[in-house]
Order: structure tokens, then sequence, then C-alpha cells
């Protein structure tokens, strides 16, 4: 397969700092330069032959880290399965997920057992909407993780990792609620499209105010909107019907074009917010 390499032009803007290069494009080459060792001697030499003052400073640091370097015994190789978590989740998720199955538990006890109180509404498709955009939220907090500033500044911080971490958000809501839905008897779209509908919202709305603002905000909307009133007068919206899944529908496709269209968005590390 052939190899597309960055231009020679980009790399000389990129060699002297230009600040007039694009974030997506200075995300796209960094995210390149890392897999790519042509474009790497390639941005070495326009560096060694341009900014002759930054490859002497190279020089002198490499000059006194190497031998102290050379006596710090390698870190042993993680193995790949043990890699891939990192990759795409944070330790700060953890709590959230451990979170998110005890309040399916509990929603599942609630339709069981007392859903009579609530007139017959089931709570599981009350909460699937709003699961999976409070762990999106948390995969994002700044409060909650301690790297979020050199995580959202690294090559890799884009739309990329954004989705990546959704999908480890999703990989543990959707199988809970499979689950919740067939004990409780819910119908799998009235609860998956919201939830995938929500989801897609929270991202791109995320673009915009930052992706933990979107969600938080988006949560409160449902919560406001939806859970009281149905709650309170015991009463299954509309947006919960047959009959809202059109909408649903329509709503996760714009979402998921909106994102895609903003995706240089994503690559700024105020979205992350």
């Amino acid at each position: 397969m052939s190899v597309e390499h960055a231009s020679e032009r980009l790399i000389g803007r990129y060699a002297r700092g230009d600040t007039g290069v694009a974030a997506d494009e200075v995300w796209a080459l960094e995210a390149h330069l890392e897999s790519c060792a042509v474009c790497r001697d390639r941005l070495s030499t326009v560096v060694g032959e341009q900014m002759p003052e930054v490859t002497a400073l190279v020089d002198g640091v490499w000059s006194e880290l190497g031998p102290l370097l050379a006596g710090i015994p390698p870190t042993p190789p993680r193995r790949r399965w043990a890699r891939w978590p990192s990759t795409w989740a944070t330790p700060a998720m953890v709590p959230w997920m451990g979170m998110t199955l005890f309040v399916t538990l509990l929603a599942v006890v609630f339709d069981l057992s007392a859903g009579s109180s609530f007139g017959g509404i089931s709570l599981v498709p009350l909460i699937a909407p709003v699961l999976p955009v409070l762990g999106v939220a948390a995969s994002w907090a700044r409060g909650l993780d301690p790297l979020y500033e050199l995580t959202t500044a690294t090559p890799r911080a884009g739309l990329r990792l954004v989705l990546r971490r959704t999908a480890s958000v999703l990989v543990v809501v959707v199988p809970a609620l499979l689950v919740a839905g067939w004990m409780t008897g819910t119908t799998v779209a009235l609860w998956l499209l919201p939830c995938l509908a929500f989801t897609t919202a929270a991202l791109a709305l995320g673009g915009l105010v930052g992706v933990t603002r979107a969600a938080i905000a988006l949560a409160a909307v449902w919560a406001a909107v939806i859970v009281a009133p149905a709650v309170a007068l015991s009463r299954t919206p509309f947006a919960l019907q047959p009959g809202g899944l059109p909408v649903w529908g329509a709503l996760f496709a714009v979402g998921a074009v909106v994102v895609v269209v903003r995706k240089g968005a994503y690559a700024v590390l105020g979205a992350a917010r």
C-alpha cells in the first residue's frame, strides 16, 4: 500500500513553528510523524538546515541525558491486551461505569417490584438516554482526569480520541441496558435510538461548548423536561413512545453529520471542557 507523506511546505512551516497552520493540520501531521520514519527524517533535515540553534540545543541535551539514560533498565513492554484499555478509556471512567451498572440495577428492581407506583412506567427508557451522556462527560471532566491537559494536547486528541472514549462508554452501557430491557420487557428500539441520539447530540454540541458542558446540559434538560413530568403524571411521554422513533432517528442522523463536518473542532484543547 502506498503511503501519503506530508508536503515539504507543511513540514517546513511546522519546523519553523508557524502559528498560521490550522489546528487539524498540525494534529494530522503529528499523528503521521508518530508512524512515519521517512517524514521524521525529513523534518529532522529541515530543522537542521533552517534552525541550527534548535539542533545545537537538542544535541546538548542529549549529550547530558545519554549517559544517564544508558544506566536505566528498559521498561518491560506491556502485552497488547493490557495496552488496549489505556487507549480507549481513562481511570476516571471506572467509578462511573460501576455507578452506571448500579443505577441500571436499581431501575430493574423498581420496574419489577414497584413499577405500579409510577403508573406502570418503566424506568429503563427514562434513564437510558442519560447514562451514556454522563459517561462521556466523565471521560472528559477536567476535575476527574489528572492527565486531562496532557491527554487532550496530544496529536491523537481530536475526534478519534473522542469517538474512542464514547465507544468505551457505549460498550458498558448498551449491554447493561439490553439485559435490563429484556428483564423488564422494554422494547429495544424505545431506549436504544434515544440513547444513540443523545450521545451524538452531546458530541455535536461538544464541538461548540465543550463535550463535558454539552453532556451535563443535555442530561439536565432530559431530567427536567422528560423524567420529572413522566414520574409526576405517571404517564409515558411521547418521546418514549413508538411514534417518537422517527424524530430520534432524525436527531441521530443530524448529530452524526454535525460531528463529521466539524471534526476539526475536537482537535482544540477547549473541546474537552
